[in-house]
């Protein structure tokens, strides 16, 4: 530990029961190497997603920039408990504190910092609420990088400030889908008016990545080597409690904040010393886990991916525009798809505005406005610690409070005025999507 900030990365695969599916070559089937990847990742993270080591030291001056802002608190939720009248204890890790006001510059300034140090002039990414966005803007001007992003023109539209604050930090951002990219011109001669889709954004990010030898591609869920950078939040939530949670709760999307706080926790479950159980939550309108399929899709719209094996929707889904942005993937991280598989944890989905009533409540309880992707654990967290009242169960239970809420005000004027919308998913629109499926 350095000041309280763990100096490792940590793995989850050697510790698995089994090794998760490799990521296959689109043309041949066969896995992908080093050289299928190198135009978009520089080889230390290539060599960080295949890896086999528990840890990974965490490189000195990465660890100068996360001292900006970690470790992050660890806070007992005490008000909301009185509210609830519930025996149980709720513990929230606040990754809301950080300087882009999220989980997401904990993989954003190692990713900045690998490419800095091979020469990489430029990254380009996608963002769907903003806040992976706003992280690797950040990340780019602490390591004298260019920053172009394609933002999910849904959120690009409900959520001007959060593009205001990527491009404070020097980022050129770019609603998607756009006429700059094959990709993007090609959804927008089908539709017009497209509210766009992270598979989308990821496919036209890729596309100027690939077509640039200076520039590469930064991703900011999904990947393995992602999960692992946010692993700083379960280590030093492993520290930092004093007694050890029964649940632990966490939204997803793509995967990477319920990863960062579950793996250190799994780690300790699988060697015999812990007994938790591991819940994610995800939108009733994009519900990967609970309704999508266990299968080889493209991360992205275009098909420009490696196939990944992954509880997916089909990579031709878009989502309908709920304003929990960085929800809205077609796909499952396919390490947590696998470990979904081998049934190492659960998966329930919340309706967008029940997720907005528990933001609000927490709001008016513990005084932080959460960001709408933690409104999902949020909701689900509070569902427990009623039934807890009901049971009389003094349940210790841990979520992560990934973001906070500033930049979506909007949103919730939006459900305080009542006209928000829930997006219940009929079945034919997955049925449709799951038909684009690689064979």
């Amino acid at each position: 530990m350095s000041s309280g900030i763990p100096s490792s990365w940590y793995n989850v695969v050697p510790d698995l029961p089994a090794p998760p599916p490799p990521p296959l070559h689109p043309g041949t089937r066969q896995p992908v190497g080093p050289d299928d990847l190198a135009p978009l990742f520089p080889m230390e993270l290539i060599g960080q997603e295949v890896s086999t080591e528990r840890y990974i030291a965490i490189p000195q001056e990465v660890l100068d920039v996360y001292r900006l802002w970690r470790p992050t608190p660890l806070i007992r939720a005490r008000r909301l408990e009185k509210a609830l009248g519930t025996p149980a204890r709720i513990y929230y890790k606040y990754e809301g504190v950080s300087l882009a006001g999220s989980h997401k510059p904990n993989t954003a300034v190692p990713q900045a910092y690998y490419n800095a140090r091979e020469g990489v002039r430029l990254l380009t990414t996608e963002t769907g609420a903003g806040q992976w966005g706003s992280a690797l803007a950040f990340a780019c001007a602490q390591f004298d990088l260019e920053c172009r992003i394609w933002m999910v023109r849904a959120s690009y539209d409900q959520k001007p400030y959060r593009r205001s604050l990527m491009q404070v930090y020097g980022a050129t951002v770019c609603p998607s889908p756009s006429t700059m990219t094959g990709a993007g011109s090609k959804v927008l001669a089908d539709d017009p008016g497209s509210p766009g889709s992270l598979g989308i954004a990821i496919s036209e990010a890729v596309e100027v990545a690939g077509a640039n030898p200076d520039a590469r591609y930064a991703l900011g869920s999904v990947l393995n080597h992602v999960l692992m950078h946010q692993t700083v939040i379960g280590e030093e939530a492993l520290a930092q409690l004093e007694e050890m949670p029964d649940l632990i709760i966490g939204c997803t999307g793509g995967g990477s904040n319920f990863a960062g706080l579950t793996f250190p926790f799994l780690r300790e479950k699988l060697a015999g010393n812990l007994d938790v159980t591991l819940r994610a939550v995800e939108p009733e309108a994009c519900p990967s886990f609970t309704r999508g399929v266990y299968a080889y899709d493209f991360g992205d719209a275009a098909g420009l991916t490696p196939l990944l094996k992954m509880h997916t929707l089909g990579h031709g889904f878009v989502p309908d525009p709920i304003h929990a942005g960085g929800l809205r993937y077609h796909g499952m991280s396919p390490l947590l798809s696998h470990m979904y598989e081998l049934g190492l944890f659960e998966a329930v989905t919340r309706s967008q505005t029940e997720c907005f009533e528990a933001g609000v409540r927490f709001a008016r309880t513990e005084g932080i406005v959460p960001a709408p992707e933690p409104t999902h654990a949020l909701a689900e967290t509070i569902a427990e610690a009623l039934r807890c009242r009901e049971s009389g169960e003094e349940k210790v239970i841990l979520t992560a409070l990934c973001g906070h809420g500033h930049f979506d005000l909007a949103a919730y004027d939006r459900y305080l005025s009542g006209r928000m919308e829930d997006y219940p998913l009929p079945q034919e629109r997955i049925d449709e999507a799951l038909h684009s499926l690689p064979g």
